[in-house]
């Protein structure tokens, strides 16, 4: 019973948030804009967007307003990323916050960090529950709000209203994934303690179930019961599609795209290959100085530098050389890029005492400072003298 008190979510703090005045000074607005919020109506709530899928389809997005925006980003810093609020357990990954380890080194809660669980697997099970925040009814959301953080009803409710849109979750709204991924607060960590009595490792990243053992061939049909049990009784469905069964003699074993028969995750040989490819198209295109000063050549490089920096996460011995390689090629400013840096510098002054604790400053700052980088290169002077500027304009945004 205290392995699975200790891995499942639970409120650390011993206070609440007893009313909306308190909720509102737990979150840093005013009550009256919080009170706006609630009552927003539906059709100013989001802007809804289409964006079209790798299959095909498409995929529905939602923006939020301002004041949605505003009200779930203090959510997720004050509630559910504060750990003196709320303790995440092991077995949960994806929108989590980062976390320690017993020697009190940082552990990022990534795709990364959720394959290495399964390092050493000789079989894996895969299921993926259906549609997974559209089947998250108001009524869980609700649950993590009241039972879990034990928010009186009110507050509950409140809260509910803010990160729901038709009674039930949504891509777009930000506190979206963290409340997916406590949705099964009060049931998950009892499945999790069963499944390690037989040997069996489980892992939730947002809507994607891993279960792996060391076993060669195992039977996966007891944990495949007891998570549809767990799933069922939350009104969550299995996507039957992609519930998929591996083991090692038949195919390299994979968790979120990484090879997982070794002590540590591998990218597979030809993602590695795909990497080196796109440092190769880089060093090809950057031949034309004119093209290193386009926004097309940054957004290039830029993808392509997230790409070598992946094989860091996984300790490739590719990284370094091909990173030494791209550091060669960085993006060049052009003339205009100098006089758009003046600009926004100069509307960061202008806003600083108004604005300075909004996110929109907050975003505008960090931007000026990434072309500030870009800039440093042809113009260091200019760029000192920006960045001395920048560096008394700096937000107060949580």
């Amino acid at each position: 019973m205290t392995r699975t008190v200790a891995a499942r979510s639970f409120k650390v703090s011993n206070s609440s948030i007893a009313d909306l005045q308190n909720l509102a000074t737990a979150l840093s607005v005013p009550l009256l804009t919080l009170q706006k919020t609630l009552t927003l109506p539906k059709s100013e709530r989001y802007r809804r967007d289409e964006l079209p899928k790798s299959d095909g389809g498409l995929r529905i997005i939602y923006n939020p307003s301002h004041e949605i925006r505003l009200v779930q980003r203090r959510v997720n810093t004050r509630i559910f990323s504060n750990s003196h609020i709320l303790a995440w357990p092991p077995f949960l990954f994806g929108s989590i916050p980062k976390s320690r380890d017993a020697l009190g080194n940082e552990v990022t809660r990534d795709y990364i960090t959720c394959a290495a669980q399964h390092c050493g697997a000789k079989s894996i099970l895969k299921l993926d529950v259906k549609d997974f925040f559209d089947n998250v009814h108001s009524d869980l959301v609700y649950g993590v709000f009241n039972k879990l953080l034990k928010f009186p009803h009110l507050v509950a409710a409140s809260l509910t209203n803010i990160c729901t849109l038709d009674s039930h979750l949504i891509q777009g709204a930000l506190t979206s994934s963290f409340l997916a991924n406590l949705c099964l607060h009060d049931v998950e960590a009892f499945v999790v303690d069963r499944l390690a009595k037989k040997n069996l490792v489980y892992t939730r990243f947002v809507d994607d179930i891993t279960i792996s053992s060391k076993v060669a061939k195992y039977d996966f049909s007891y944990a495949q019961a007891i998570i549809e049990e767990m799933l069922i009784s939350k009104d969550l469905p299995l996507n039957s599609q992609k519930t998929k069964v591996s083991h090692a003699s038949s195919t390299p074993l994979t968790v979120h795209g990484l090879r997982v028969s070794f002590s540590k995750p591998r990218l597979p040989s030809d993602e590695v290959g795909r990497i080196r490819a796109a440092v190769r198209n880089i060093e090809k295109i950057a031949d034309e100085r004119s093209y290193r000063m386009t926004h097309a050549y940054r957004h290039d490089f830029n993808r392509c530098m997230g790409r070598v920096n992946k094989l860091a996460r996984v300790e490739h011995n590719q990284h370094r050389p091909l990173l030494k390689r791209l550091l060669k090629l960085p993006p060049l400013p052009s003339k205009k890029d100098i006089s758009r840096a003046i600009q926004i510098v100069s509307r960061l002054e202008r806003d600083f005492y108004l604005k300075k604790n909004t996110y929109w400053y907050s975003r505008r700052f960090y931007i000026a400072y990434e072309r500030l980088n870009v800039l440093k290169i042809s113009y260091p002077r200019m760029t000192k003298l920006l960045k001395l500027r920048l560096k008394k304009l700096k937000p107060v945004y949580e």
